[in-house]
């Protein structure tokens, strides 16, 4: 599963019958040759451990006018222990009818059906015990279909052509929500085959895992579309698709056909990601050891969002909301098409990390997410160089430490013990930060060492589960000898690493630097200096224009020798550890000196490292500032990215004090300008792709720090849309209409309004509607808050503009919540539910709120209550270093 990347959050704004490839097929082991067990003690189960499914035959009739389907299963298990009652999940679901026989079919018993809500299972209960051995269990059932992303749901669109309302039909398991579709062993150690037909329209594309076996006509306009039998795999990689789709395919290199799938009217739309995709698959299918194993990889495009993910690695069948998968001129950004690409390599990597090897329990998550998106700004490198992919981790690892950094945070491997401790843990910990650990691992052993481990881990593991030791062993039997301590400091335990920089002498041309290790926190304080954790820390030690030392921290102190160099010294070089480090300010001030000089990924991480040390009152705001004076104004993209994220932070914090806010604008434009002046507001064709991203990223911040030549420029554009609609088609129009919006009159926002009903397009209505949340306008708020429980805008756009209002007017927002909560609730995913009042809540400078929240979190069970534990953490931090970063800001600014 994959998050939309920050960059791309602020950017945007013919039915083919496949024969399944034989010499592919037979890569897959045969179940029926593994010897069935129950499930070890070892791996945690919320199922009695008395069965084990290993085959599904599912037959699911959907009625998406009625928001309904009709089901049976037939389940083939072993039964372990002699019992009268099986339990499974299930969720939603109404039993008709059931009965158990042996696998020939004799000896048919009838069941009762018994539901636990609250346990989300059903027991399926006979009239005597039965015997342990083989059984088919088959059930006739019927389910809801949802209008947020969990279980079956539909996602209702504009037909692309004719504007007519159209619906689409898509699954969502991950985590826990297979039994919402089917009754099953929904826990990830439960492996098993999977055969799936379909009674649908005839005149609709049914799309699942594997693809169409057979097609036959049935009554009423109907068709039967029976899929191919799958490998073995999680019931949360389970697909089913249906709509009035295309499909855009071809033959990839690996053997297997690759297709996108998108609602009619898309056509080359898809080219991009289609182009993209085969290519992926040899790339990973080369680098893991371990080809393909399907006939089949599509890309399922489905219109909407939702607030818990952007995309979904079901095997053979990845879904991707459309506006991280289609490729639209009318509207998608360079920052969107980078992200598109980063998407799709997310979810193929996942093909491999999480679905041919899946962890065992949720405990491991990062396995599955931290690797995807570690291989993926790896092949993204590869494949688009230009795009200087390995940048990002910087940013990366930042939004991880935004959250490792406060005592709310937990370690990368959580125990995971209820559904809502399994939704939680999609986070930037298990992500980002798990992406930040794996490259550095990856520096320690060596890439030709730690890929030779990746394939061993492959091998033994796939078609199976793990955990994560299972991968350290593999590692270090290729030869990353101590490895595995290093991995268990940086994965058990929560937290970041505080590399003090002590001393620094010149031994006849060799650095001598003495450096000790603490922990930083922003709400944690005691230990910071050497006392709290411990880590293993490995390092990569630059001399500008001297050699790199590689050492490793233990023990909490350690003196470094960096031969040739006895001036300004990188502790972090290529920003390959996970921990901050903190400079003398003579070092600092080396540094400083010579930024030009230092690699576009050191400047970067310097720049994040120091900033996030003086907020967090570790050294002075000057430092900080000090340092973002030192950014070149020709300076990389990402570079000059970052530092207009500070300039606009900054400009946030002196909300309500213009003098302060005019200064830093000054200071911004002066060092932003002359990067536009180059660029100018227009994309250039065949210019690099970064210059269009860095483009919008200085417009965007320059009005957003009120510029006048920006602002009135965003306005001339606004006004071209009175005469011609599409005007402003464009890679720059999200960006445009979101400076008018945020800064609208209510002639705007009635222009704006009108424009988003009208669009036949899925990706700019949505946007458009989102939009709508951005006014500064409290009155204009307060209408997009309106509208947003009206069903006009979508039932999975709604959320979207509350969450936009919040950024201006956070409390505003969760008042609304708060008195709706009923209506807002259905708006939301069952995921993410728990966690959006919380978000909301976060822009808030209202002291009160802490007090609001924390009465609100009182009376909540303990897996409920983390969202809101850490933005009432945020919230208190928050409060007590602003007057402090406000003065030491303002004081800064004094001296210039």
């Amino acid at each position: 599963m994959k998050f939309t990347t920050r960059q791309f959050l602020l950017a945007t704004l013919s039915s083919l019958s496949l024969a399944a490839t034989p010499a592919l097929a037979q890569q897959a082991p045969d179940p029926a040759a593994q010897a069935a067990a129950p499930l070890p003690e070892s791996v945690p189960s919320q199922l009695p451990r008395i069965a084990r499914p290993s085959h599904y035959d599912i037959a699911v009739t959907p009625d998406a006018k009625a928001l309904t389907f009709t089901g049976r299963a037939a389940i083939d298990l072993d039964l372990f222990a002699a019992s009268n009652a099986i339990t499974m999940n299930a969720l939603d679901l109404d039993f008709a009818s059931a009965s158990i026989a042996k696998p020939d079919g004799s000896g048919r018993t009838a069941l009762t059906a018994t539901v636990d809500r609250d346990a989300q299972t059903v027991t399926f209960t006979a009239p005597a015990s039965l015997a342990p051995g083989q059984y088919r269990l088959t059930t006739d059932y019927t389910g809801k279909i949802g209008t947020q992303a969990n279980g079956l749901f539909a996602l209702d669109y504009p037909d692309k052509v004719t504007g007519e309302e159209r619906r689409g039909l898509f699954t969502q398991f991950e985590a826990p929500d297979a039994r919402r579709f089917v009754p099953s062993f929904d826990e990830p150690s439960y492996k098993a085959t999977f055969r799936l037909t379909a009674t649908v329209p005839a005149g609709q594309l049914a799309v699942s895992n594997m693809p169409v076996e057979k097609e036959t006509a049935a009554t009423n306009g109907m068709k039967t579309v029976t899929f191919g039998t799958s490998p073995k795999m999680s019931s949360y990689l389970l697909f089913f698709g249906l709509g009035d789709f295309e499909r855009l395919a071809k033959k990839s290199e690996s053997g297997a056909e690759v297709g996108i799938v998108s609602p009619k009217g898309s056509g080359e739309q898809a080219r991009f990601a289609l182009d993209s995709l085969g290519p992926l698959l040899t790339y990973y299918g080369d680098y893991f050891g371990q080809p393909y194993p399907l006939p089949k990889l599509d890309n399922i495009a489905g219109p909407g969002q939702s607030q818990f993910f952007g995309a979904m690695e079901n095997w053979g069948a990845i879904f991707t909301f459309e506006r991280i998968l289609l490729d639209d001129p009318a509207i998608t950004s360079q920052a969107t098409r980078q992200a598109i690409y980063e998407v799709q390599a997310h979810e193929t990597a996942h093909q491999w990390f999480g679905d041919l090897v899946t962890m065992a329990w949720w405990d491991d998550l990062w396995l599955n997410e931290g690797f995807a998106s570690w291989m993926a700004t790896k092949v993204t490198d590869h494949f688009h160089p230009e795009w200087q992919a390995l940048l990002s981790r910087v940013g990366g690892r930042e939004h991880a430490m935004a959250l490792d950094a406060y005592k709310t945070t937990h370690p990368i491997l959580q125990t995971i013990r209820t559904v809502e401790d399994a939704n939680q843990a999609f986070d930037a910990i298990t992500y980002q930060k798990g992406e930040a650990v794996i490259s550095m691992l990856e520096a320690y052993a060596g890439e030709d060492v730690w890929q030779g481990g990746l394939r061993r881990y492959m091998a033994a593991h796939k078609y199976g589960n793990s955990r994560t030791d299972d991968l350290w062993n593999a590692v270090e039997a290729a030869g990353a000898k101590g490895l595995t301590g290093i991995a268990h400091d940086f994965t058990g335990q929560p937290g970041i690493p505080l590399i003090r920089m002590t001393s620094y002498e010149c031994d006849g041309g060799t650095g001598v630097i003495g450096v000790t290790q603490g922990e930083f926190s922003r709400d944690r304080r005691a230990g910071v200096d050497g006392e709290g954790r411990r880590w293993k820390v490995p390092m990569l030690v630059r001399g500008v224009g001297g050699k790199d030392q590689r050492v490793v921290v233990e023990g909490g102190k350690a003196t470094i020798r960096v031969p040739g160099t006895c001036g300004a010294t990188i502790l972090n070089g290529g920003q390959l550890g996970y921990f901050r480090t903190l400079y003398t300010a003579q070092a600092l001030d080396a540094l400083r000196a010579d930024y030009k000089a230092i690699a576009p990924i050191d400047q970067l991480g310097l720049l994040s490292d120091n900033f996030s040390l003086s907020v967090a009152g570790y050294q002075p705001m000057g430092a900080a500032l000090d340092l973002l004076t030192a950014v070149p104004t020709d300076a990389n993209p990402y570079v000059l990215t970052e530092a207009a994220d500070r300039y606009e932070q900054l400009h946030a914090i002196f909300d309500g004090d213009a003098a302060s806010q005019q200064a830093i604008a000054v200071r911004g434009a002066a060092a932003l300008r002359p990067a536009l002046a180059r660029l100018g507001f227009d994309p250039k064709d065949g210019e690099p792709a970064l210059d269009a991203v860095l483009r919008a990223d200085v417009i965007r911040t320059l009005g957003t720090m009120g510029d006048a030549a920006v602002l009135a420029e965003a306005r001339r554009r606004f006004a071209l849309l009175d005469s011609n609609p599409k005007a402003l088609d464009g890679s720059s129009k999200g960006l445009w209409l979101d400076i008018v919006a945020t800064n609208a009159s209510a002639a705007d926002w009635d222009k704006l309004h009108k424009l988003a009903g009208a669009s036949k397009s899925t990706v700019e209505r949505s946007t458009l509607y989102t939009l709508l949340g951005a006014a500064k306008d409290d009155a204009l708020a307060k209408r997009a808050l309106d509208l947003s429980l009206t069903g006009e805008p979508g039932e999975t756009t709604s959320a979207a503009i509350i969450g936009r209002v919040a950024r201006n007017h956070a409390d505003a927002a969760v008042d609304f919540v708060e008195a709706n909560q009923a209506q807002v609730d259905k708006l939301i995913d069952a995921s993410a539910r728990v966690r959006f009042l919380a978000g909301l809540a976060m822009g808030s400078d209202d002291p009160a709120m802490i007090a609001r929240l924390e009465t609100k979190a009182a009376g909540l069970p303990a897996d409920v209550r983390k969202p809101y534990e850490r933005t009432i953490a945020v919230l208190k931090e928050r409060a007590e270093s602003r007057p402090r970063i406000k003065a030491e800001t303002k004081a800064w600014l004094a001296g210039q």
